[in-house]
């Protein structure tokens, strides 16, 4: 069972308010965001400096998802059990772990083990803070709630390339500061954190064994379709993150990082936008369209490569941002009305790792093959799966829209 709460604590503690909690668990999410894209305009420098190859990247970036899914399934329920606080604890104090290996980073083994402790914390992170809104919503609206997490998600992603490449490209101590601003950050966290009321009353003990996702049967129907909107919108995004920083830096001809980002800005930049504005259309139109969008950014941005186009490249992330900030809300809205209290954090957690698995595969798929084929026959070549997938998604979306005597399931 979950309860709000506020005040203080029978123990006398203080605890913040419930909204201040709330704005505390989304921070948390676009956080947990920032901080996995912190490290990417620093790739190519740590290469040249340490010598490893395209391989080794992909690599290091895989060990950061897989270390996402780990945890997802190993401890997706750890906060229905212990509590939402004792897991965001845990997982905040690990980040800083991870940003200070970042900092000490003297070889490519370094990297490995930042990414993987990063990956790790995230995925305790995000499902403990996803549950933790849904509790502790002032008004328990469900709309609301997915609103803050895929603006947050977006959010987080936008703001972490963009506040990254600065630093890197403009302040000194590149491989210093960026990391040191992401202690900070989540130092601030965690201190929230730790005066956060604790919404789990029901707790038991630890429980760490490995466990197939499961999806009580009241949610399965909306979770096929919050399960079909997150594996578009993040599997395009896992082959944007992935390969667009390249296509970018040749479309425009520059080696700054900040130019190698514009992409991933204007298509994360685009998704919390559209979100903000049309979060609160009927979750399937949110799905149906926003994947007709995202297939429509891809072709646009496949078609840039093409034909060496900068603008055609931006205006399809625009496009394609649109887009994946649509459907990944359409779904996610589509769920979070319809879990059981006591599962929250289980479910949530399901739904992240349908979310990091479709981030993942794409772009180590792509960044293994891109040597061999090319920077723009891989991205036409993915793209344009992307892009069929995106509309089979729109379609399964709109074949699951509700029929007049089926109201309920719009939340």
């Amino acid at each position: 069972m979950s309860v709000a709460m506020s005040g203080t604590t029978p123990q006398g503690r203080w605890t913040l308010p419930p909204r201040l909690a709330y704005g505390l668990a989304a921070g948390v999410i676009g956080l947990g965001l920032f901080a996995s894209v912190t490290p990417s305009p620093l790739y190519h420098t740590y290469s040249v400096l340490w010598h490893f190859s395209p391989l080794t990247l992909t690599l290091i970036f895989s060990t950061y998802a897989f270390g996402v899914l780990a945890t997802l399934l190993l401890a997706g329920r750890a906060s229905d059990q212990v509590g939402r606080r004792p897991v965001l604890l845990v997982a905040l104090g690990m980040l800083m772990v991870s940003s200070l290996l970042f900092i000490l980073a003297r070889s490519a083994a370094w990297l490995f083990a930042a990414r993987g402790l990063q990956g790790i914390a995230t995925g305790a992170a995000l499902s403990a803070a996803s549950a933790a809104m849904l509790d502790l919503h002032p008004r328990r609206d469900p709309t609301s709630v997915a609103l803050g997490n895929g603006v947050a998600s977006a959010g987080g992603l936008a703001l972490g390339v963009l506040v990254s490449s600065s630093l890197v490209q403009l302040a000194p101590a590149p491989r210093l500061l960026p990391y040191l601003v992401l202690l900070v950050l989540f130092a601030t966290a965690f201190a929230g954190a730790f005066l956060m009321p604790e919404s789990v009353t029901a707790r038991t003990r630890l429980r760490l064994t490995p466990q197939r996702p499961s999806v009580p049967a009241v949610v399965r129907r909306p979770f096929i379709l919050a399960g079909l909107a997150v594996f578009s919108s993040w599997s395009i995004g896992g082959l944007f993150f992935s390969l667009g920083p390249q296509l970018s830096a040749h479309l425009f001809r520059s080696s700054s990082v900040i130019v190698g980002g514009v992409g991933i800005v204007a298509l994360t930049g685009a998704a919390a936008i559209a979100q903000l504005l049309m979060g609160r259309r009927p979750p399937w139109i949110g799905a149906s369209v926003g994947s007709v969008a995202l297939a429509a950014g891809m072709i646009g941005i496949v078609m840039s490569a093409a034909v060496t186009s900068g603008r055609a490249f931006l205006a399809g992330a625009v496009v394609g941002g649109v887009g994946f900030g649509l459907s990944f809300l359409g779904g996610l809205r589509a769920l979070v009305g319809a879990i059981p209290t006591e599962q929250r954090a289980a479910v949530m957690s399901a739904f992240y790792i349908v979310a990091y698995a479709s981030l993942s595969l794409p772009a180590v798929v792509a960044g293994t093959v891109v040597r061999r084929l090319g920077l723009e026959r891989t991205f036409e070549a993915f793209g344009s799966l992307a892009a069929i997938v995106a509309l089979i998604v729109a379609w399964r979306a709109w074949r699951m829209r509700p029929r007049p005597l089926d109201r309920t399931s719009q939340p």
